[in-house]
């Protein structure tokens, strides 16, 4: 009998979770498997718990070639299966993926096409079962999963949109295949009439669940990254019991993460279920500190990591041969309103002070109230000088889109441009108002568009008319901002595309030129592992450093009781 170095079996936990259970190791082989797994506690010792997942069972099973486990037949019989089934899936993706890859037929329309790489996609889901498809904007995601509902065992579907998109999808559903749609209304269930393709929003996906689950085959979540908070939202928890019940589950993003990397295991989470191990495994494996703050150490590693495992599928234009222009990037100094600011000049350092130096309660109320505060009167201190750029644009003959926030920004920017006769896309109008904006956009009735800096993703057609995009106020997230460049910079658009980043030198814009450089920096690396990452400091307290450099701008840095802080 062949010596054994500790003992290995498959067990089930309460929660329904498989495990592989290694025990009884000894010391040296013990310290091999946890610097093989990192995703082990270092200080755990005896019995440990792998998650299983068909890559943690590829590794497991080359490392007990080196290490062998006891263990019963039964045991080695699934560990040799799950192993096989890695390689095999491999292989097919590999195959699915190569440039020579004949799909099959498509029932489409006359006139449409699914293009290769949005067939290899249907192909790779059909495959799978699950799939986050990041290709980047403009590259036909929709096209593709609507390509996933053209087969007999994908009916019916259900889209989960944002509130503003419903209508574009039935809309392109009518323009690309031969399937019927049905627009689900409000959160309360009645009868369904027959559709191949039902169209809801993520705010009313809990009142359906019941409803729907079990009921679904393919179930596609558009603008996935809604999905970035996981189980701590309403809609998270619904939308992982219809991914469950689903046949085919597949996320559509370019922007899976906005904010901190670990956004990706629950976006992933939700889609499948366990397919990256459970959430503690995972933050001692790829990231360093707490949940919801945590960043990725190596992000380029986990960027190939989820492609090795077929997780996650993203391609460029570049790799699609579908080269767009590079987009021109300025970044303009604006002047602002000495009047405006120095109404928020008491209550903004009161509220700096409290987020520096008062209690662990006080500074994150404080936080908030300050973050809020801050950006408010900065979009209206620069407001005039914002309008005074764009209308220069503008009477040059060029089509604005510009992108804010707050609503009386807005209205401010509406007073000084009012000749322009400006539309309005933003959180405040319905899906109707929204859709007749876009129309007098798109007809030329108009040259100008306010968009929402969140209102505004996954929208189409913007492209066929305007060519320029100014951000009058700024996201913390550089991903947002990249979503609404997206809805100019797609295929269709027919001159290069200029984004203008309008900031001043006031409030919170200076530290949110700066801060945007970790989140970008977490989120090229992941989704675009070849391109490297540029390091850059942690963004551990942003708005301390907001409260931090308006006192600074003041002379007031001695009243900070930790001026190291």
């Amino acid at each position: 009998m062949s010596r054994t170095f500790g003992k290995l079996r498959h067990g089930i936990d309460g929660k329904g979770r498989a495990w592989w259970v290694v025990e009884n190791l000894e010391p040296h082989v013990s310290i091999r498997l946890k610097a093989i797994f990192p995703r082990l506690p270092k200080a755990r010792i005896g019995r440990f718990l792998l998650p299983d997942t068909p890559d943690t069972a590829a590794d497991l099973a080359w490392f007990i070639k080196r290490y062998p486990l006891a263990s019963d037949s039964v045991c080695r019989g699934f560990l040799e299966a799950r192993e096989h089934g890695f390689y095999q899936s491999q292989r097919q993706v590999e195959a699915i993926l190569s440039p020579d890859y004949r799909p099959g037929n498509y029932h489409l329309k006359p006139g449409q096409v699914l293009r290769h790489y949005q067939a290899q996609a249907v192909e790779v889901l059909r495959l799978k079962g699950h799939l986050l498809l990041g290709d980047e904007v403009g590259l036909g995601k929709t096209f593709a999963a609507l390509g996933a509902c053209l087969q007999p065992d994908a009916l019916p579907a259900l889209v989960v949109c944002q509130a503003h998109l419903p209508r574009q999808w039935a809309a392109m559903a009518e323009e690309f295949t031969y399937l019927t749609t049905h627009l689900i209304k409000g959160t309360r269930p009645y009868p369904l009439p027959p559709a191949d393709v039902f169209i809801t929003t993520y705010h009313r996906l809990v009142g359906w669940v019941e409803t729907l689950a079990g009921k679904i085959r393919t179930i596609i979540f558009d603008e996935a990254q809604e999905l970035r908070t996981g189980l701590k939202a309403n809609k998270g928890q619904a939308a992982q019991i219809l991914a469950d019940h689903a046949a085919y589950s597949i996320g559509l993003t370019a922007t899976p993460i906005y904010n901190y990397g670990l956004e990706i295991w629950n976006v992933l989470d939700i889609i499948k279920r366990g397919c990256l191990g459970d959430s503690e495994s995972f933050l001692r494996e790829w990231a360093e500190g707490p949940w919801d703050k945590a960043t990725i150490r190596e992000p380029n590693a986990l960027g190939t990591y989820l492609r090795e495992t077929q997780h996650f599928l993203r391609r460029t234009r570049v790799d699609v041969k579908q080269e767009l222009p590079p987009v021109s990037i300025t970044t303009q100094l604006i002047p602002y309103d000495q009047k405006e600011a120095q109404k928020a000049e008491d209550l903004a350092v009161a509220l700096s002070l409290r987020t520096l130096n008062g209690s662990y309660v006080e500074q994150g109320q404080a936080a908030r109230e300050l973050d809020l505060m801050l950006r408010h009167a900065t979009g209206l201190a620069k407001a005039d000088g914002v309008a005074e750029y764009v209308e220069m644009i503008l009477d040059a003959g060029e089509p604005v889109v510009l992108v804010g926030w707050h609503r009386d920004v807005y209205s401010r920017w509406n007073e000084r441009l009012y000749r322009h006769r400006p539309v309005f896309y933003t959180g405040t109008e319905t899906p109707a108002q929204k859709e007749k904006s876009k129309k007098a956009f798109m007809d030329g009735e108009t040259n100008l568009m306010f968009l929402s800096l969140r209102s505004g993703i996954g929208l189409n057609g913007l492209q066929y008319r305007g060519s320029v995009v100014v951000f009058g106020e700024l996201d913390w997230s550089p991903q947002v901002h990249h979503q609404v460049i997206g809805r100019l910079n797609r295929e269709g658009q027919s001159k290069p595309v200029l984004a203008a980043y309008l900031w001043t030198d006031f409030g919170s814009d200076p530290p949110m030129m700066d801060l945007l450089g970790l989140k970008a920096s977490q989120s090229q690396a992941i989704v675009d592992p070849h391109l490297g990452v540029q390091q850059v400091h942690a963004d551990e307290t942003r708005i301390k450093e907001m409260a931090r450099r308006f006192l600074e701008s003041r002379g007031m840095t001695y009243l900070i009781k930790d001026r190291a802080a």
